[in-house]
């Protein structure tokens, strides 16, 4: 584009801009100018490096597990995507699996979801309450009905590795990464002429792609678009237990309680009830949640876990999509060149491949080529009409 500015200018630094910048740049050969910009390029706050980077297919929308199959697949050929002068990408893929138990209450939904996911091809293996006893001999089954079990392409990796594979290639491959911030979108009509930054001031651009995570609805907020999309926090424990149980696969209690190895200890979690989920910025812990919930609940499922000790603690930020938990993607209707990628409301990390590519396919040939994400424009947040997804954790 020239005279200072881009053709394609990306708000956001994190995985899922990063992925953005890739994709336009390698797989899609965007010939024109990219720029990504990122306020904070330790990315010490950001989503990304406070996840606990897992990859699952165990969703209740095609597009989901299709997102996350493309995920699982290109994260265990990172070194063929994202190498830089020879160098791997460095990405440990931890493929041991996601195991989701049920209740007798939601088993029905479970096994619905179940024949979902393996029609898409994932590999998911069913288990009676027998069954999971038999197969998982640590598991505490009381009060279980039923679970499902990641056999393959699923598990965890290092989200920060992801995201600076990403970075890295990009660079490599000629998009701009700007320390900045963004103060204001400049809307003329149907489109968005320039983004205003802090310190480079007025870039002009030809796209504008929305990837500011808990930040995005403050981003489309500057362009007068309304995008139900703010933070919320999560807080993640990480605790020692005395017997080996490194090959545990991560695994979601009925209650919400999620717990997985990490290296030779653990770390877990639960998503707090949506009627106690405000809007949060801070990212303070609270010790409590350890002693009071997680601890008791770890322990009923797995005895091994009655004598554990808390290690540490963190807590970061979900894009929560407040309509229905599913990701935003695509242009918006009447401002054809701002492109959202945002909402994924915790399964963000293993879908940034998809969402990436996406972008890149819509900027590029004005289409989707590979996955038809189109139920997950922006059309059902102007229209009220929520897309629900039962697999949130």
């Amino acid at each position: 584009m020239g005279t200072g500015g881009y053709d394609a200018v990306v708000i956001g630094g994190g995985v899922m801009g990063a992925a953005v910048a890739y994709f336009l740049k390698g797989p899609a050969a965007f010939d024109g100018t990219v720029a990504v910009v990122e306020r904070d390029p330790t990315y010490a706050l950001g989503s990304t490096g406070r996840s606990v980077g897992g990859v699952r297919q165990q969703f209740s929308l095609a597009e989901n597990i299709r997102l996350s199959l493309f995920g699982a697949d290109f994260v265990k050929h990172a070194d063929e995507h994202l190498a830089v002068d020879e160098a791997g990408a460095g990405i440990v893929f931890r493929e041991q699996g996601y195991l989701f138990l049920a209740s007798e209450e939601g088993l029905p939904a479970l096994r619905e979801n179940h024949a979902l996911q393996t029609a898409e091809g994932a590999a998911i293996a069913a288990f009676d309450r027998d069954g999971l006893a038999a197969r998982f001999p640590w598991l505490s089954v009381e009060e279980v009905a039923g679970g499902c079990f990641g056999e393959r392409n699923e598990g965890w990796l290092d989200p920060h590795a992801l995201l600076q594979a990403f970075r890295r290639k990009a660079r490599a491959l000629g998009a701009e990464f700007l320390k900045d911030e963004v103060t204001g979108l400049e809307r003329a009509g149907g489109r968005i002429a320039a983004v205003h930054c802090a310190e480079a001031g007025r870039l002009p651009c030809a796209h504008v792609v929305n990837a500011a995570g808990p930040a995005a609805g403050r981003i489309a907020a500057m362009a007068d678009i309304h995008l139900p999309v703010w933070p919320r926090k999560r807080q993640v424990f990480a605790f020692d237990c005395r017997e080996d149980l490194a090959h545990l696969p991560l695994t979601v209690d009925p209650s919400g309680v999620y717990f997985r190895p990490e290296g030779a200890h653990f770390i877990g979690g639960k998503s707090p009830d949506p009627a106690d989920d405000p809007e949060c910025w801070d990212v303070e812990v609270d010790y409590t949640l350890f002693d009071e919930v997680l601890w008791p609940a770890w322990a009923r499922r797995v005895p091994a876990f009655e004598a554990i000790k808390m290690m540490n603690a963190w807590a970061g930020h979900y894009e929560v999509n407040l309509l229905d938990h599913n990701a935003v993607i695509g242009p918006h209707p009447e401002v054809g060149n701002f492109h959202f990628v945002n909402g994924f409301s915790g399964h963000g990390l293993q879908q940034a491949p998809g969402a990436g590519r996406a972008i890149a396919e819509l900027i590029t040939t004005g289409g989707y080529q590979t996955i038809d994400l189109t139920r997950f424009g922006y059309a059902r947040v102007a229209e009220n009409r929520p897309l629900p997804e039962r697999g949130i954790v």
